[in-house]
């Protein structure tokens, strides 16, 4: 198999070919199909996020097809499709596990970080964080489902009933929030980095109601607001957008400091808070909404070998859309 590995944070990833690895029991091996390129990917890469299991193959939006199954593994067959997400192992036992909060389980481990992820030909996962892709999805649309789709879904659940909904970055995660926000009958005010107007155009065009640079001022107090981008910055500016009692939803795994602000922005009960990782419901839940209701997605497709032009297109915001990895 062939696969893009990363061996030191903050260096370009390496194409290997390494030996295809057969599935331990209760495992599935995977022939993947494509991988979507995800902002939590460049967080590993750049050496934002500091326990990764090196060398490691990044990549946790892993579409492909069953291609053998370890002993135990009964709930798939040979050739189905199916999708990895972020969260790829829990102890099950933890206090957090028992709760139905597998995504805060302490020994948690995650595809692409501690277990070899997508940036491959292969890959090897638990049966148990596997899930069946909606039929009405091509490949390349699916990836982003993966976490893009699972994280937004999981930020709409915390931002609560919030008829005007503020999304602060608009990228992959938001360019599907806002579809299914507007399908729930929400008014979507975007926020892009100031001077984007390609970015702007492109909220307006996913169904956004209104779009501006970050540091703008909505027209009317918003209900909740959710923040995509990783800069801290953003959290008092939607702080000061949101109604006394609104929210403020903070969707990355990894964000800059946030700078002080005056308590009389948060006071009137407003809210700020963290969605960390997704649980297998949120994956059961939003794969079953999105085979319902056709979500467009917008994706740009890269070859395997093509990871770090990927990588790079993302960090400097040049993409519009997912990026997804076509092995």
């Amino acid at each position: 198999m062939r696969a893009m590995k990363l061996h030191t944070p903050g260096e370009p990833l390496v194409l290997k070919e390494v030996v295809s690895l057969h599935p331990a029991a209760g495992q599935v091996r995977i022939s993947v199909c494509t991988c979507g390129v995800c902002r939590t990917d460049l967080h590993v890469v750049d050496g934002e996020l500091t326990e990764p299991k090196l060398p490691i193959v990044p990549g946790h939006e892993i579409v492909g097809r069953v291609v053998e199954l370890g002993n135990g593994v009964t709930r798939f067959k040979i050739g189905e499709r199916v999708g990895v997400p972020w969260l790829g192992w829990t102890c099950g036992t933890c206090e957090f596990c028992r709760r139905g909060q597998e995504n805060l389980c302490p020994s948690a481990r995650f595809t692409g970080y501690q277990i070899d992820g997508g940036y491959a030909s292969e890959a090897v996962a638990d049966g148990r964080f596997v899930f069946p892709i909606p039929e009405n999805y091509t490949d390349e649309e699916a990836a982003p489902l993966l976490c893009a789709g699972l994280i937004g879904w999981r930020t709409l659940q915390a931002a609560g009933d919030a008829p005007q909904l503020g999304l602060y970055g608009f990228g992959a995660a938001a360019h599907i929030v806002v579809q299914i926000a507007k399908f729930r009958g929400q008014k979507v005010f975007a926020f892009v980095r100031p001077g984007d107007q390609k970015a702007r155009h492109f909220a307006l065009r996913m169904g956004a109601d209104w779009a501006e640079d970050s540091d703008k001022r909505p027209p009317s107090h918003l209900d909740a607001a959710i923040i995509f981008a990783p800069a801290g910055e953003l959290v008092p500016a939607a702080l000061r957008a949101v109604r006394p009692g609104g929210t403020v939803v903070c969707g990355g795994i990894h964000m800059s400091d946030i700078p002080s602000f005056p308590y009389e922005i948060l006071w009137g009960e407003r809210v700020v808070r963290s969605v960390a990782n997704l649980t297998r419901r949120d994956a059961e839940e939003f794969l079953a909404f999105a085979g319902k209701f056709k979500i467009h997605m917008t994706t740009v497709r890269y070859g395997l070998s093509d990871a770090n032009r990927a990588l790079a297109d993302l960090r400097s915001g040049r993409l519009t859309g997912a990026a997804v990895l076509v092995p």
